[in-house]
């Protein structure tokens, strides 16, 4: 089963955040990600939606696409 990735601005665009916040998840291991062979960083869509509090859970998202 292929994983949809996301590039740094649609990931941006897809939870509403800065590409700076993106950059500090990646540090952090808050979200999954691979390069491509030219170099470019793609992040697992289905990980941006993770819980921080119980790995492997998703959270719940409300009627404006943020977590609740």
């Amino acid at each position: 089963m292929d994983r949809q990735t996301l590039s740094i601005m649609k990931a941006c665009e897809a939870v509403g955040v800065s590409r700076r916040t993106i950059y500090n998840w990646i540090s952090a291991g808050k979200v999954e990600y691979v390069r491509t062979a030219g170099g470019s960083i793609r992040i697992f869509a289905d990980s941006l939606w993770r819980d921080p509090v119980r790995p492997g859970r998703a959270s719940e998202i409300n009627a404006n696409g943020r977590h609740a």
